[in-house]
C-alpha cells in the first residue's frame, strides 16, 4: 500500500513539474482545440449564399473573413513552429465554395496544430519574422495567434448574428 502511495505521488509531482516546465506553450496547445471547434462551427453555420455577405461597403465580406483567418493561422503558426508556411497548389479565393473554405480553415488549424508540437517554451525568447518585415520574439507571435482566434471569432459571431444566426457558443446546448 505505501509503495502504491508513493508511485502515485511520484508521478503526481512528476505531472506537475512537467506542466510547469512549458506552461505558455501549452496553455496554448491546451486553447488550439476549442478555438478550432468554435471557429469552424462558426463558418459552418453561415449558409453558403451568405458568405458574400457584408455588413457595411467598408468592410470585408464574410468569405474574405475566412481568408484571412486561414492565412493568419498558416501565418503565424509557421513564425512560431519555424517551419514553412503551407501554401495552396491554387490560390483560395473569397469566392470559392464554402466546403472549399471550410476544408482549408480546418487544414490551417491542422497545420497550427502540427507547429506547435515543435516549440516549447524555452523558445519564446528567440527572435523570428512578424509582419511587414518587423522582428520579434516567438511569444508575440504565440501571443498574437490566441488573440487573432478571440477576434475572428467575433467578427464571425456579429456577422452570423446580422443574419439572424446565433453563433456556436451562444447555442442552447444539445441534450
Amino acid at each position: 500500500m505505501k509503495l502504491t502511495l508513493c508511485l502515485f505521488l511520484l508521478f503526481a509531482v512528476t505531472a506537475v513539474f512537467a506542466q510547469d516546465k512549458n506552461p505558455v506553450t501549452s496553455v496554448v496547445k491546451e486553447i488550439l482545440p476549442r478555438q478550432q471547434k468554435n471557429l469552424v462551427a462558426a463558418v459552418d453555420e453561415m449558409p453558403a449564399d451568405k458568405f458574400g455577405y457584408k455588413p457595411t461597403e467598408q468592410q470585408t465580406t464574410f468569405g474574405h473573413l475566412v481568408l484571412h483567418m486561414i492565412g493568419a493561422n498558416n501565418h503565424l503558426c509557421s513564425t512560431i513552429g519555424d517551419i514553412p508556411e503551407v501554401k495552396p497548389a491554387v490560390a483560395l479565393t473569397e469566392s470559392d465554395s464554402k466546403d472549399k473554405l471550410v476544408a482549408a480553415l480546418n487544414a490551417s488549424f491542422d497545420f497550427c496544430s502540427t507547429a506547435l508540437s515543435k516549440i516549447d517554451d524555452s523558445k519564446l525568447g528567440d527572435e523570428v519574422d512578424l509582419f511587414g518585415g518587423r522582428k520579434g520574439p516567438r511569444a508575440f507571435a504565440l501571443i498574437a495567434l490566441t488573440n487573432d482566434w478571440a477576434d475572428h471569432y467575433s467578427s464571425a459571431a456579429m456577422y452570423l448574428r446580422l443574419n439572424g444566426l446565433l453563433p456556436p457558443t451562444a447555442q442552447p446546448k444539445k441534450q
